[in-house]
């Protein structure tokens, strides 16, 4: 499916092509694409004349993780010759910035006989078809002239659908109890005019009422507005850390208990079928395929829990899969499979189902990373398990710490047991809390049954469970104020 293609630049062999091309971007699937060049004769622009220059493949998660990838250019047969090609990336949308603005008016006209009028100020977008969308409503301040309104905040997309321009239409009311608020006066401005009272300076406005200037020869105006102060809070978007150089480090933690059922048997969740994967590793694929793209060095640390481990056989709930715990690390999701199959004849599967400590051991990784105050590591903790959790309060006592923490939790559940405990954990039916009430800071677990995703393909799983991720990016990094390393 061709998305779109270049102008043709004639006799160049080191083009730079100024067409862009805009394709949507989501994180929870692999976008994976192709990039043609083709040598045009003269007198024709099809490409059936063309020449084939080569082409490059790759995904787009793999482009805005680097911001500009470079590629060889493959010829028929994959080989590659002395071109290469760049994609440069950059986002287009992604405007969330919100403004907080502070008005006050003074001298209005009195709408009112026996107290002064009680006025509120109405802000509305004027749309590309004319119509008027209310923006922002104040309260009404009683009886008073001279009114100052409290600061409000308003995003800079439904203030102005992100064109500085728009003409902003404000009217001042008189409140009137039984909803027949007298007209005080109205005036036009834009957003780019209001961004005039940032650093201490104020802009204002003269409220008129067109029956009074039309009827009286000395009509001046029926009061000013001031804007006080205009500020504008930066919200960065979950592709702005990506291409600032945020990774995304990637753990996998796998159960090992006995209720999987002895590998060796074919029943058995762990059974290694010579052509057919078993669930944890079709989930570990799903999953880990789209998170690699994020990951520089593609190194995944990958731990086990539930098992009895060699040499001594002492139960162990986050063992290093590779049997190195200096360095969990495997290369690749391929790595972290060969690993894992490698591991399954040494284990003894053993019990009970605690998680606690590895998502502790995460933790502990995500703490560290939060001494350097950038956005340079967030962490998922992959956790594949068959069970009902045994170390419960433990269990969320350890998601309420890293609720703080640059880190999200994905919990896939393997097998046909009862879940109904895990739906507690992601938090979506309330907002969860550790043994003492302590609630989390922000959502950070997903939980899915892998059954519900049988018979749909793999990457229908790590959609479900991974769309939320860049919404948990931007929470925490905004939430505690840290940019992205560089924009």
């Amino acid at each position: 499916w061709q998305v779109d293609r270049t102008e043709v630049i004639r006799t160049c062999i080191n083009p730079v092509f100024s067409k862009l091309f805009t394709v949507d971007f989501y994180f929870e699937e692999v976008q994976r694409l192709r990039f043609e060049v083709h040598d045009i004769s003269s007198n024709h622009n099809g490409l059936k004349e063309a020449d084939f220059l080569g082409g490059m493949e790759c995904t787009l998660g793999q482009i805005v993780s680097q911001r500009k990838l470079s590629k060889s250019l493959l010829k028929h047969g994959n080989t590659a010759g002395k071109s290469s090609i760049t994609v440069i990336a950059e986002e287009l949308s992604g405007n969330d910035d919100y403004v907080e603005l502070s008005f006050s008016a003074r001298k209005l006209d009195d709408k009112d006989f026996f107290s002064k009028s009680d006025p509120f100020l109405e802000i509305f977008r004027m749309n590309d078809d004319a119509t008027q969308q209310l923006v922002h409503r104040t309260e009404v301040v009683m009886n008073n002239l001279n009114p100052a309104w409290k600061t409000f905040k308003v995003s800079v997309n439904s203030l102005c659908s992100g064109d500085q321009d728009r003409r902003l239409k404000c009217i001042v009311w008189d409140w009137d109890s039984n909803g027949k608020h007298d007209f005080i006066g109205e005036f036009s401005s834009t957003f780019k005019e209001m961004r005039g009272a940032m650093e201490g300076r104020q802009v204002q406005w003269e409220c008129i009422n067109p029956k009074y200037k039309a009827k009286k020869k000395n009509y001046k105006n029926s009061g000013i507005v001031i804007l006080n102060q205009c500020k504008i809070h930066k919200m960065h978007s979950f592709l702005d850390y990506i291409m600032g150089g945020c990774q995304i480090q990637f753990t996998v933690a796998i159960d090992f208990t006995a209720s999987n059922g002895d590998p060796r048997n074919s029943c058995s969740l762990h059974y290694i079928h010579p052509y057919q994967p078993n669930e944890y590793l079709k989930a570990l694929v799903a999953v880990g395929e789209i998170c690699q793209d994020y990951d520089s060095d593609k190194m995944f640390p990958a731990f086990g829990f539930g098992a009895r481990i060699p040499p001594e056989y002492k139960v162990s709930h986050d063992f290093a899969i590779n049997f190195n715990e200096d360095n969990p690390e495997c290369a690749g999701i391929q790595g972290v499979v060969e690993a894992y199959q490698s591991c399954l004849p040494k284990l003894q599967l053993y019990g009970p189902t605690n998680i606690a400590p590895i998502i502790q051991k995460v933790a502990k990784s995500a703490s560290e990373e939060t001494n350097t105050k950038e956005a340079s590591q967030y962490f998922i903790l992959l956790i594949l398990t068959d069970g009902v959790i045994t170390d419960m309060a433990d269990t969320r006592e350890a998601i309420v710490h890293a609720s703080h923490l640059p880190m999200s939790v994905i919990i896939v559940g393997v097998g046909n047991a009862d879940f109904s405990d895990m739906q507690m954990l992601d938090g979506d039916d309330g907002i969860l809390r550790s043994p003492k009430g302590e609630p989390v800071l922000r959502d950070i677990v997903q939980f899915v049954p892998f059954r519900n995703f049988k018979h749909a393909s793999p990457a229908a799983l790590a959609k479900s469970v991974l769309a939320e991720v860049p919404n948990q990016v931007v929470d925490y990094y905004n939430g505690k104020g840290i940019k992205p390393k560089c924009v």
